[in-house]
Order: C-alpha cells, then structure tokens, then sequence
C-alpha cells in the first residue's frame, strides 16, 4: 500500500452521526440566524410599544371630554338660574297689559317696546343718542377716577392732610348732585361742560371715600411683616398698601359707575340735544310711549354692561388674592 505524500485520508462517518466538532460549528451558524428571526408568538421592542402606548393615547380625549361636560353644564345651569327672575320680569311684562292688569297706554306690552327699540335702531337715532350719553358719561367718570383714586389715596396715608380736609368733603358728600345741576347750568352753561362736570361731581364722592377706607383699613398684620423687612415708605405704599386696597376701591369706581349714567340721564334732560335722557323726554312730551321704554331699557343694559366690565378689570387687578374656601 503506498500513501500519497502530503495527503491523509479520514473515514467517513456514517450518516446521521457527526463528530463534536462538526456540531459546534453548525451551533455557532444557526445562532445568528436564530437570534436574528424572532420566534413566533414573541412580539418584537418595534411592535410591543405602542401596543402599550395606544390605551393610553385613546383614553386620553374621553378623560378630556369627560372634564369639559361637567362645566358646561355647570355654566349652562348658573346661567339659567341667574336669568330665572329677569325672564320672569319680562314676563309678567308682557302679560300684565295684555290681560288688563295696567293700562297699556301708559305700559305697553315688552313686544311692543321691543318692536319700538328696533325701529330707534334702524333709524339711526338710538345709536345717536347712545354716542352722545356714553362719551358724556365717560368723560366724567374717566376725570373723576384720574382725580379721586390719587387723592383718596393721599388723605388715608397722611393723617395730616385728612384732618385739614375731612370737615371739607363731609360738607360736599352731603350735598346731591342733582341738587347742584342748576348751579352747574348758571356758572357753565348748558353745553357739554355742564353735563361733564356734574357727572365729574357725582363720581368723585364714592370713589374717593371707598380709596380712603381702603387705604385706612390694610390688615395690620401685613404692615408690621413688611415693616419689618425695612421696606421704604414709597416702596410699602407699592407693594402692600396700593394692592391690598384694589377690591374696596373698585367699590367705590363700581358705584360711580352706576351714578354717572344716572346722573346724565337727568342733566340731558335740561337742555340737552342729543343723549339718553334727551330722548326719553322727547318721547315723554310726544306721547311715544313704546320709544320711552325703549331708551329706558338701553340705559339698564348699558349699565350693567359696563358693571360687568368693571368687575372684570378689579378680577384681573386682583388676581393675586387667594380665593375664600369653604
């Protein structure tokens, strides 16, 4: 027998049997592959996460939905209730001359006054008269508040300048102001300086006496805290005084508020052309009675409009203060 040199020869193993080696080799080959190719039954990272991420992506609106249907129906239901005796009011209204219960002559139905305000409306003349009234009446106001909340503020805080003046202004404070309107009409006339100048007067008592108070009644606890921080006059007077004084002066600009319409509405009507007031005195002596309660009725929903907006001033000047609980 020769043997090939170089050459070795290794018998064949049966099939089925493999050596030890020959299976760690095709172990090492089949891992990758196996570890590569997910089993099945096993969901893979790309496929298991937003199967736990889409519950919460769907819960998500309904939870927000459900929060938002309680206050609407909370703001539906305050709304209803608040406007309970106003449609009760028109009600009766509308009913009571109808039914003879008041003559209509003098109190015509609420359609007809309705009917009678949208006539003023498409004329031109109630939004005339409207101009006329507000620019009158905010002029006043405006001065008044320039003038009263400065030296409301300057009385409270030095007691000197309130024991010179306050015999002064409780003599004034005492006094109408519709009591003062022919004297107003004799020294200014009866053009707009008059009118502005009694709305001017009547604003300024309420608004002042309130800024008094306000500054006068500051919790002393909140003085001593910040006296004891060393803080300047000018600086306490910032940072304690002037905020803590906010609501009781809006007070008093919410009455003058209400007082500067009221007071117009009778100064237009003397000698007035155009206004409110005017046009309830001319539709007075015309006998149109349904226009008469037409200009009434825009005066009541001019005030409480800019009540409303008063109170969402003071709201965001005072948005600082810690809601009561309980």
């Amino acid at each position: 027998m020769s043997l090939a040199s170089g050459s070795s020869t290794r018998p064949n193993a049966p099939e089925g049997l493999k050596t030890a080696e020959e299976r760690k080799t095709s172990e090492e080959i089949k891992a990758p592959e196996e570890l590569s190719a997910p089993t099945a039954g096993t969901p893979s990272a790309s496929t298991e996460e937003p199967a736990a991420v889409l519950p919460i992506a769907l819960t998500r609106p309904r939870l927000q939905r459900a929060s938002v249907l309680p206050r609407i129906l909370r703001a539906v239901l305050t709304g209803a209730t608040r406007s309970v005796a106003i449609v009760a009011l028109l009600l009766a209204w509308e009913l009571a001359p109808r039914f003879g219960l008041v003559d209509r002559t003098f109190l015509p139905p609420f359609s007809e006054v309705a009917d009678a305000w949208w006539g003023l409306v498409a004329n031109g003349q109630l939004a005339d008269n409207a101009q006329a009234s507000l620019v009158r009446s905010f002029s006043g106001f405006g001065i008044a508040v320039a003038v009263s909340v400065p030296l409301g503020l300057l009385i409270g805080w030095y007691r000197p300048v309130a024991d010179l003046l306050n015999p002064l202004l409780q003599v004034f404070l005492n006094t109408a102001a519709l009591a003062l309107l022919p004297v107003f009409v004799l020294l200014l006339g009866i053009g707009e300086t008059s009118k502005i100048s009694i709305v001017v007067y009547a604003c300024a008592w309420p608004i002042l006496f309130n800024t008094i108070s306000a500054v006068r009644t500051v919790d002393p606890t909140l003085l001593r805290l910040a006296k004891s921080m060393d803080l300047s006059a000018p600086r306490l007077f910032q940072k304690v005084i002037l905020p803590a004084s906010v609501p009781t002066i809006f007070t008093g600009i919410r009455l003058a508020g209400a007082v500067s319409i009221v007071v117009l509405v009778a100064a237009e009507m003397i000698g007035a052309k155009a206004g409110l007031g005017y046009l309830i005195n001319a539709s007075q002596y015309n006998f149109a009675i349904p226009q008469m309660y037409a200009g009434i009725v825009t005066i009541s929903v001019i005030g409480v409009a800019f009540n409303q907006l008063l109170v969402a001033v003071e709201k965001r000047l005072s948005s600082w203060r810690v809601p009561a609980t309980g």
